[in-house]
């Protein structure tokens, strides 16, 4: 794991299966795909939804997404 944070869905596309977090303290935009939105038992991810997350480091890519997410607000 390589922290966590907060922020608000910048956008997500079920169909294509992912989208992206604004972090709220600002920086890069986070990935998240589509397991970690089922893994956390929902469906999809809503525009200006506010969300907490962990970050975790691809093996292989070495891209940070994120994972273990939680519905704030």
């Amino acid at each position: 794991m390589a922290g966590s944070g907060s922020g608000e869905v910048k956008w997500f596309n079920t169909t294509k299966g992912f989208g992206f977090i604004k972090p709220e303290g600002g920086g890069q935009d986070i990935f998240v795909h589509i397991s970690a939105v089922e893994q956390a038992g929902l469906s999809g991810l809503n525009e200006g939804q506010r969300v907490n997350f962990d970050l975790e480091q691809d093996r292989r890519s070495g891209k940070t997404s994120a994972t273990n997410l939680k519905v704030s607000g």
